[in-house]
């Protein structure tokens, strides 16, 4: 396709045929070897050892959403990478988490971010955020083939539903089935961890503020019990990323906020070790 551009210096047909708002839909039908899911592995024993990121958690506020991940990738036993991204906007009111393989989540994160993008400009309307939940389920099927090699992708999604006026969750297996979580969600090896850590501190009444300080204990738990999750870390400077989404859009709190954010955290474990807990009536 390419290369029949640059003899003729015009776009190829595909590009000039009516179709799907779908951007999958349209790369199945020309360049289908282009779609994750679709490429052809050397033939391997055993499983497949890559970077893989861990831990991602959200919580639902009155007013919005927040999603959070640690920056730690691991590959077996070993730190791969310290400084990993793992939250990317979906779109101006939703983001991706990702939790699995990390370049292959990248790549499907990227690919949704042109689903996206592809049907707001066929379509001239953003697609709902049901529908954007629904998507991210069909490209997260279409790589069950690399999953059961190992290559699993296991994202969690979340954003302001303009519609019903709040912010909402979803997570997802490696088949692609969706639940929509209510209240607060997680993945990744740390999610057992983090997800107790939410239980405990949860509350329907929580302020913009309270959320996103309760994403990182539950990082900071996850990261205390689980090795492949890593805490924030004060001599790097290398802190969780935290993502807000409210009716004003999507937002990434900024290094000092979130470091700012994660001291907080830090130096209250220094007189309470295992955290804060939950009032007894």
């Amino acid at each position: 396709m390419e290369a029949n551009t640059r003899s003729t210096g015009r776009l190829p047909a595909a590009f000039l045929t009516p179709g799907s708002s779908s951007f999958m839909d349209f790369l199945s039908d020309h360049q289908p070897e282009l779609l994750p899911g679709k490429r052809q592995l050397p033939p391997v024993q055993g499983v497949i050892e890559a970077p893989h990121g861990t831990t991602i958690v959200a919580v639902a506020f009155p007013g919005g959403v927040v999603l959070a991940g640690d920056r730690r990738a691991t590959m077996g036993n070993v730190i791969a990478q310290r400084d990993i991204e793992k939250v990317f906007p979906a779109d101006e009111y939703s983001a991706v988490g990702i939790a699995g393989t990390a370049g292959l989540a990248v790549e499907m994160v990227k690919l949704f971010q042109l689903e996206l993008e592809h049907f707001e400009k066929v379509e001239g309307a953003q697609l709902s955020l049901e529908g954007k939940a629904n998507r991210l389920s069909t490209m997260i099927r279409s790589n069950l083939g690399m999953a059961l090699q190992g290559l699993a992708v296991v994202p969690l999604f979340a954003g302001y539903d303009l519609d019903r006026g709040k912010g909402r969750i979803f997570s997802y297996d490696v088949t692609g089935g969706r639940s929509e979580e209510h209240g607060y969600a997680s993945t990744g090896s740390g999610s057992i961890f983090a997800r107790g850590a939410m239980k405990k501190l949860f509350r329907d009444d929580l302020t913009e503020d309270q959320a996103t300080t309760l994403v990182v204990q539950a990082l900071y738990d996850a990261a205390d019990d689980d090795s492949a999750t890593g805490g924030p870390d004060v001599a790097r400077r290398i802190y969780p990323i935290v993502t807000v989404i409210t009716e004003d859009g999507f937002r990434r709190l900024t290094d000092d906020e979130s470091s700012a954010i994660a001291r907080s955290v830090l130096e209250r474990r220094l007189e309470q070790p295992d955290g804060p807990r939950a009032a007894l009536l």
